[in-house]
């Protein structure tokens, strides 16, 4: 139904009209007619609500939901943490202009949420969740489930859900629904301080009745804002662009999320500026640009980093400028800082500050740079990195790694079978790194990382929120071992809501970012590999290889979870079975194991990862005099 008709439809309450319901019906009647408007398009904000039924919810929401499915799409899940992830996952799809509510009992279900609660703010993007809380009237105490306290007798578990929210309330009496559901939406559809909203529901109160206003439930649309630059803020950036001979443009997701691509586009081709990228700004240039030089920092190409440590200025657009685009403080040794941010925590961090609209600003930065551009010596420059990078990707994609494939080749198979238009998602271990400097970006929302919170578990079940968004387009997962035995139970709800996943699942038989990380730091791998036990001890990375890897079959295990499941040995093998994924109707996973020990290297670049100041472990001692002379490059932001 389109905007207007339903808006008829529905009519508008006027006067002191009421509705009597319970608190979880009122809740449900509200969600339903939320919409938001930017740049003149109205869309429906919430798409459904994932939940799992017990005593703190199935008589209130759990009731709601079962009697008005037509109100809000009700999705099943099979992990509490998981439902939390594939709502991030169809935010960040939507570009923060739409969300998913997640319902829960009180107790271990609530607490669940948590991961995905922190997950979700970190990232700023907006989810609701709606856990199930203890009795407002204190009439059955203690409940099951039930924290109690010494000092305190209002404190319930979901007061852990407080730091890691953007916005909390706890609903003690129905009437405190109202004010709290108009400020859960000015948060959920703030382009700033967006996050997770926790409204946190005694289980009594969502079952009571009270008489509401009929006007609650009207069509509300939520006018979501662009900012523009302040005059003075503007003036000092293009004064500063006007005057740096090596400037460089950092684009973070704020770009993605303000859609200000094509206005990134053409300021880069108008002034020669080039453009490096972070993990969730990945996208704000497509693959083939001259002037996208990668990631940069941490897990930078080769292109960007070298660009970096020259840059006279260096211009932030949306990035909030974490360790790993920073280099921990060590990527841009001479250069001023510019940071434009729509929130203003961001904007504030370095530099000149301009809090604003992404593309708002970017289309003020072009109009005043106008017949502005970089020396020719500094584009060819560029370009010529540009075009090294490119063939350093091509042999990585390539090794011909034996006996087992290498994992960057594993990801040049999977980004030669995907479709333009189709989406990677990943979230944590050695597979991000190697995916934003391997990646080659088609689309503009075809590559999705979670690395804000770098949360193990988030790919299978942030896949299926992708999917939920965008269910026209093909979703590749990449995934390792040990994140998919962190959370794989969500292939089970990708099947029941016949979306097709392709899960490609990567086995090096044990944690193999934190592995390369031990060895780096002169741990030997400690505690990394999934190997059976042998003389008191798990043992070190490559010692002891006698030791037999645990006998687990994680091909198996999804083909018990009902996903079509695919085995490859080889990169041909790999590439056959993705063409012949392609064919299924439902959920495939694709199995193959990789050579832990073939990663691709870092190019010029620094993590701080502090060493053990005493040890006397020799090649402990090593790392540590290591990690004490690149401290020295740091430079704090002051």
């Amino acid at each position: 139904m389109a905007l207007g008709e339903e808006t008829a439809a529905r009519g508008v309450s006027r006067g002191s009209a009421t509705l009597r319901l319970t608190t979880g019906q009122a809740l449900l009647r509200f969600l339903a007619a939320q919409f938001v408007e930017r740049d003149g398009v109205e869309q429906r904000f919430f798409g459904g609500c994932f939940g799992i039924f017990g005593h703190g919810n199935v008589a209130g929401l759990g009731q709601a939901l079962h009697q008005h499915p037509d109100l809000l799409t009700y999705y099943q899940s099979r992990n509490e943490q998981a439902m939390v992830h594939a709502a991030i996952g169809y935010a960040r799809m939507r570009n923060r202009l739409g969300a998913l509510a997640c319902t829960t009992s009180i107790g271990p279900g609530a607490t669940n949420m948590v991961t995905g609660a922190a997950s979700a703010t970190i990232n700023r993007l907006p989810v609701l969740l709606l856990p199930g809380d203890v009795f407002a009237t204190r009439s059955a105490e203690p409940v099951l489930q039930q924290l109690e306290s010494n000092s305190r007798g209002d404190i319930s578990v979901n007061d852990a859900f407080i730091p890691v929210s953007r916005y909390f309330d706890r609903i003690w009496r129905p009437e405190q629904l109202v004010p709290a559901l108009l400020a859960a939406m000015r948060v959920l559809t703030s382009p700033a301080e967006t996050g997770a909203v926790t409204l946190a529901l005694p289980q009594d109160v969502q079952a009571e009745a009270h008489e509401w206003p009929a006007v609650l439930f009207d069509l509300r649309v939520w006018h979501v804002p662009r900012p523009p630059p302040d005059d003075d803020a503007l003036a000092r950036v293009v004064g500063a662009v006007r005057s740096a001979r090596r400037p460089l443009l950092v684009a973070g997701g704020g770009v993605i999320y303000s859609e200000a691509t094509e206005a990134l586009e053409q300021l880069v081709e108008r002034t020669g500026i080039p453009v490096a990228v972070t993990q969730a700004g990945t996208g704000s240039l497509l693959h083939g640009h001259p002037l996208l030089l990668g990631a940069v920092g941490a897990t930078g190409t080769l292109a960007a980093n070298r660009i970096a440590r020259e840059a006279d200025l260096v211009v932030g657009i949306g990035t909030r400028w974490s360790d790993f685009t920073t280099a921990s403080n060590t990527a841009f040794p001479v250069a001023e800082f510019v940071s434009i941010n729509v929130a203003e925590l961001d904007s504030a961090k370095r530099g000149i500050t301009v809090t604003a609209d992404a593309r708002a600003t970017l289309e003020a930065l072009a109009a005043a740079l106008e017949g502005w551009s970089v020396g020719d010596e500094y584009r060819e420059e560029a370009q010529l990195l540009v075009g090294q990078w490119d063939g350093e990707v091509d042999r990585l994609v390539a090794l011909g790694n034996a006996p087992l494939p290498a994992q960057s080749e594993v990801i040049g198979a999977v980004n030669a079978a995907a479709a333009r238009d189709a989406v990677v998602v990943c979230a944590a271990g050695s597979m991000p790194g190697d995916l934003v400097k391997l990646w080659r970006v088609t689309d503009r929302k075809g590559y999705h990382v979670e690395y804000g919170y770098s949360c193990m578990g988030y790919e299978i079940a942030g896949g299926l929120g992708v999917k939920l968004a965008a269910p026209e387009r093909d979703v590749y997962v990449l995934v390792g071992d040990g994140s998919y035995l962190m959370l794989a139970q969500e292939i089970a709800t990708a099947v029941q809501e016949r979306l097709k996943l392709t899960i490609v699942l990567v086995d090096n038989h044990g944690f193999s970012s934190i592995g390369g990380l031990s060895r780096a730091l002169g741990s030997h791998g400690f505690g990394t590999q999934y190997r059976v036990r042998t003389g008191g001890s798990l043992g070190l990375d490559g010692d002891d290889v006698s030791a037999p890897y645990l006998p687990v079959d994680l091909a198996g295990n999804a083909a018990s979870l009902g996903a079509h499941v695919l085995r490859a040995q080889t990169i041909a093998e790999l590439r056959e079975r993705l063409e012949e994924a392609k064919s299924v109707e439902g959920t495939v996973v694709v199995y193959i194991e990789v050579d832990r020990y073939a990663g691709v290297p870092g190019y010029e670049s620094w993590w701080d990862v502090p060493v053990a100041e005493v040890s006397d472990v020799p090649e402990v001692q090593a790392a540590r005099a290591v990690y004490e002379r690149a401290r020295r490059s740091q430079q704090r932001p002051l």
